[in-house]
């Protein structure tokens, strides 16, 4: 299961996924392709904490290009279907853009808008395919042909998101500054352009999914412990963080996950 989905065991009940890796030239740009299929018989929310990337998805009736969410992202899945998602490396949806990666934060745009009409005519060809690696070839196919020029910036970014990600001590914006040897300012323009979100979200999110994370695993959380290792000063702030993101409280989450 994908790291960052809420709530996994009843999600598996009703949704396949897949991914599906990039060729070299392409994985510059593009970190996997995702493949979700679903047969509810009654309505189903997938709820998602959303890493710091944008997505092209191709789905019915048009192809769309999702920003970074801030909040909670909710999917209400009803029926049958399937959708095909490119997820980008953090920051590198930038030369696609030409233009600061906030414009799509917490939006969903057609992608048309970014890729012209002839991405609907590829939307139509994807959807039409079932197996994974025939979605996904056609998808890279697509971007493989509207590659941009390699933005040392945009890889430079990437690697910013990722280790400090991957630092629960940095709790502060001037402190993953100081980490990655740039102002704070550098770093929070660098981030507002390429990334779409603060880093401070970034480094935020990166301990709620890690929180939701542990909670998934279904054995006993020491949540006061946890929060010590995420970095937090203490146990109220983790809870706080994490009710006011996912909407229940860690421990409330963490009984409701199957």
């Amino acid at each position: 299961m994908a790291r960052g989905v809420l709530y996994p065991g009843r999600h598996v009940q009703v949704v396949e996924t897949a991914r599906h890796d990039p060729a070299p030239d392409a994985a510059r740009f593009v970190e996997l392709y995702w493949h979700v299929r679903w047969r509810v018989d009654a309505p189903h929310d997938s709820k998602v904490l959303s890493y710091p990337s944008v997505h092209l998805v191709f789905e019915e009736p048009e192809p769309k290009i999702y920003g970074v969410v801030r909040d909670l992202f909710v999917r209400r899945l009803e029926g049958e279907g399937q959708v095909l998602g490119v997820k980008f490396h953090p920051g590198a949806f930038r030369p696609f853009a030409d233009g600061p990666v906030s414009a799509f934060t917490d939006r969903i745009v057609p992608a048309a808008e970014v890729f012209g009409p002839e991405v609907a005519e590829a939307g139509r060809a994807i959807m039409a395919k079932r197996d994974t690696a025939d979605l996904a070839g056609l998808a890279e196919e697509f971007v493989r042909a509207r590659l941009p020029e390699p933005d040392p910036v945009a890889e430079d970014v990437a690697g910013m998101v990722e280790r400090i990600s991957a630092r629960p001590d940095l709790f502060r914006v001037d402190q993953a500054a100081e980490a990655l040897h740039v102002s704070t300012r550098t770093l929070q323009r660098l981030f507002a352009e390429y990334v779409g979100v603060s880093p401070k979200w970034v480094m935020r999110r990166a301990r709620l999914q890690e929180a939701a994370t542990r909670a998934d695993a279904g054995d006993a959380v020491d949540w006061a412990a946890l929060a010590r290792d995420l970095g937090y000063f203490d146990q109220a702030h983790l809870v706080r963080d994490f009710t006011a993101t996912v909407g229940v409280p860690p421990a409330r989450y963490a009984r409701s996950t199957d």
